[in-house]
């Protein structure tokens, strides 16, 4: 199993970083995680934590053998994560914690995935998007309506307002599994909150990475994101991953597991 991965958050224009991103893999298994967390400070921390440790400890148990059916592996965890969530002591109702989650784990070549709120993962091949997520928020609704335009949605002022999540306020959870796809080498999967993927079009996110190394691409992508906000911008964060060996590849042999520090 081959690949090249990179992952970087930068708070912004924020006072506290809610984002929180990780990845393990081991042998024939990659799992890669991302969470942007809401609610008064330390709740969305505590809450994108929380998601990030469930899936990096469920992942932890199949280090000697491989994952019987990863689709329910990944509902699972993200319920799991998400009870876990709900039993935190909660303060005054706005500051119920709550966090979007988007994982995905590749095993055999072949990559499943699941999400809950608006945060996003991208499968692109060749310059071009070839499967997203579909955002859960009600802009996303209002889109699909007809009542407001795709590039109106990018910059309407309720377009950070989200329809599911793991936590918040009542339970709105569930999770919303992706198609299974078979990847094929020089194929980019990219995991972002919205702070990353909300300053440009899928387009553009599709060509910056279609030549490029995956980490020079993402860090790029995350100080342009910043310009682009000009002085107003969310917590950015992404995760990346070339398949194949077309980078400087990660040659799996021992787990791994990497967690963002952030700052």
């Amino acid at each position: 199993m081959n690949f090249s991965i990179h992952q970087a958050s930068h708070i912004g224009n924020r006072k506290y970083n809610q984002d929180r991103v990780a990845y393990a893999y081991s042998d024939d298994r990659l799992l890669l995680v991302l969470a942007d967390g809401m609610g008064g400070h330390l709740h969305g921390e505590v809450a994108a934590g929380s998601a990030i440790d469930t899936f990096v400890e469920s992942f932890g148990q199949y280090v000697q053998s491989s994952v019987a059916d990863p689709q329910a592996f990944l509902a699972g965890t993200m319920r799991h994560a998400h009870e876990r969530i709900m039993k935190f002591p909660h303060g005054e109702i706005a500051d119920f914690p709550g966090t979007t989650c988007i994982a995905a784990l590749v095993q055999n070549g072949k990559m499943y995935w699941g999400h809950a709120g608006d945060s996003r993962l991208y499968i692109l091949r060749d310059g071009a998007v070839i499967c997203m997520t579909r955002d859960h928020s009600m802009v996303r609704q209002w889109v699909e309506l007809g009542v407001i335009t795709a590039e109106q949605a990018r910059t309407h002022p309720q377009r950070n307002q989200i329809t599911n999540c793991l936590g918040g306020i009542g339970d709105m959870f569930h999770m919303e599994p992706g198609e299974p796809i078979t990847l094929q080498s020089g194929d980019v999967v990219l995991l972002g909150s919205d702070g990353l993927w909300g300053p440009f079009s899928n387009q553009e996110l599709a060509e910056a990475f279609f030549s490029s190394p995956v980490a020079e691409v993402l860090d790029n992508l995350v100080a342009c994101a910043l310009m682009r906000e000009e002085g107003h911008s969310d917590n950015v964060t992404g995760l990346a991953v070339r398949w194949g060996s077309s980078e400087i590849a990660h040659e799996t042999a021992e787990p791994v597991s990497c967690i963002l520090e952030i700052t």
